[in-house]
């Protein structure tokens, strides 16, 4: 996992695989591969997902563990790393590298803390492995509501890796079905040019606090307006 905390209590219902499909989002690295039959289990075990979409879950399981390990990682950074419209980073689909994100990275990191959970060192807080995470160890009804807030994200990438045919959107379209809503893709957002995506960004030339509460206010897990992205622009 991409984030560590200071203990859980009795887990909620669907945390298990709300911590399963983040793990499935990270680099499938030799620790993944190795424990993809026991993710698998508790797939099972847990039975949050309806039938047809865990069966596609286990189909991507079964296809990592059969694939090399260098077609495997070379795939998931082709996928993944290669541009914003599959970013796993949610903010990148909000404030691209705008001087705005850093004040909602702040706000997310302390709403993680306050919940007792702490990022491991190097990773953003809006890496959506990070915030399932953080999703996993609130009660049920808090964790749907939460997923619910960022579902107009979870489909844009989830069209996008259903236009690249990918078996990731298993992935995504579980958790939008987690969150209560149907599993469709959203809007697509055009590419920057090459040079521009690959520029170096300001150092902490940071995230947004648009579509989210201030500092110290209630709710900073508000990432932004649906009806930003649905009108097809972002802040």
């Amino acid at each position: 996992m991409d984030a560590t905390s200071t203990g859980y209590r009795k887990r909620p219902a669907g945390s298990v695989t709300l911590r399963v499909l983040g793990a499935l989002l990270t680099y499938p690295d030799a620790s993944l591969r190795d424990s993809l039959g026991e993710m698998a289990d508790l797939l099972a075990q847990e039975r949050s997902l309806r039938p047809a979409r865990a069966q596609e879950v286990q189909s991507l399981i079964a296809a990592l563990q059969r694939t090399g390990a260098l077609d495997a990682e070379a795939a998931y950074v082709e996928l993944f790393d290669r541009g914003r419209a599959t970013s796993l980073h949610l903010f990148e689909h909000v404030h691209g590298d705008s001087r705005e994100r850093g004040p909602a990275m702040i706000d997310l990191a302390q709403t993680y803390e306050r919940a007792g959970l702490y990022l491991a060192e190097g990773e953003l807080p809006d890496y959506l492995p990070a915030v399932l995470e953080f999703a996993s160890t609130q009660p049920a009804a808090s964790a749907r509501a939460f997923l619910g807030e960022i579902s107009h994200l979870l489909k844009i990438v989830f069209g996008e890796l259903l236009r690249r045919e990918s078996a990731y959107a298993s992935v995504l379209g579980a958790l939008i079905e987690m969150a209560g809503e149907k599993a469709e893709a959203g809007p697509s957002i055009p590419e920057p040019p090459m040079d521009e995506s690959w520029a170096e960004p300001v150092v902490f030339d940071g995230c947004s606090t648009q579509g989210q509460a201030r500092p110290g206010q209630p709710q900073p897990i508000r990432i932004v307006p649906k009806s930003a992205l649905t009108q097809g622009t972002a802040p």
